[in-house]
């Protein structure tokens, strides 16, 4: 069995710190770098109830998108939820790794492993990463659809093919609107606008659109907008990288049990659809 310095190792390898983007958290929270590890679980939030089910499969490693502490912390008290995280990981010999956006803009990364969820064909890059000769890394992806189809029959592609949320796909634009080509990115995009606009798709398909920059969007060009749940749009990313530490695992002979967590950490639970969304506002 390997030790976590060994696996850490693999996953940096992947993953490097070094192009996590300034303000972010990654790399190992908890762990002893002499572990050994046996069995690995994979999931997008490292939140109490995703600790409790690698406790409960019996993982020696939580690899996680994002961050437990994105801003640092003077406490891991329990009397805090991310303090009791950190109390119940140590106890039990989990280690928990993070790789954010340096897992955003790898090749493969979170975005081809949406467009993957999709059937989605990657052409290039949306942002690319200018240190990469060969112009695979960057953020988000540039897309083609296998056909083209009506934007009201994208999306419920959209919809039945990533994990179900409370919220499922909100859609700005013509439902009837042709859709050949889409931008993705996975989690928050719309401080993408001018990317995707340069990019010249027809849509563009993320998460956590807010109400200004969506609506600039589709005045500014006729432009369809697909919102996704924020986790569901990273969720695929999770069995991506789950399946490239399978791959690691076999050629060095460790043996590891490697997991992906179906636990939906959205925090959305309920969505209550308005009657009529075109009758306008009440008098």
């Amino acid at each position: 069995m390997p030790r976590l310095s060994e696996v850490i190792a693999a996953l940096e390898n992947l993953w490097p710190a070094a192009r996590a983007e300034s303000w972010d958290a990654v790399g190992t929270v908890v762990g002893d770098p002499g572990q050994q590890v046996t069995r690995v679980l994979f999931a997008v939030d490292p939140v109490q109830e995703i600790v409790d089910e690698a406790l409960k499969l019996g993982a020696d490693l939580l690899v996680t998108h994002h961050p437990l502490y994105l801003r640092g912390t003077t406490t891991v008290a329990a009397s805090h939820f991310k303090g009791r995280v950190v109390h119940t990981l140590i106890k039990n010999d989990i280690a928990l790794h993070v790789a954010h956006t340096n897992a955003d803009t790898a090749d493969p990364g979170v975005s081809d492993a949406l467009a993957g969820a999709l059937d989605l064909r990657v052409v290039r890059p949306l942002v690319p990463d200018p240190t990469d000769r060969e112009g695979r890394r960057g953020l988000g992806r540039v897309c083609e659809l296998d056909h083209p189809r009506p934007l009201r029959e994208f999306a419920a592609h959209v919809a039945a093919r990533l994990p179900a949320t409370a919220q499922g796909v909100r859609v700005a634009g013509d439902p009837r609107a042709t859709i050949r080509t889409v931008a993705v990115s996975g989690g928050s995009g719309d401080s993408l606008f001018d990317d995707v606009r340069a990019a010249g798709v027809d849509a563009f398909l993320t998460a956590d659109l807010r109400h200004h920059p969506a609506s600039e969007a589709v005045l500014h060009s006729p432009l369809a907008l697909l919102d996704a749940a924020h986790w569901a749009t990273e969720w695929p990313w999770c069995e991506l990288a789950a399946t490239q530490l399978d791959e690691i695992s076999d050629r060095h002979g460790w043996d590891l049990r490697v997991h992906v967590s179906k636990t939906v950490t959205d925090p959305w639970t309920a969505h209550a659809a308005s009657p009529d969304s075109t009758a306008g506002a009440p008098n």
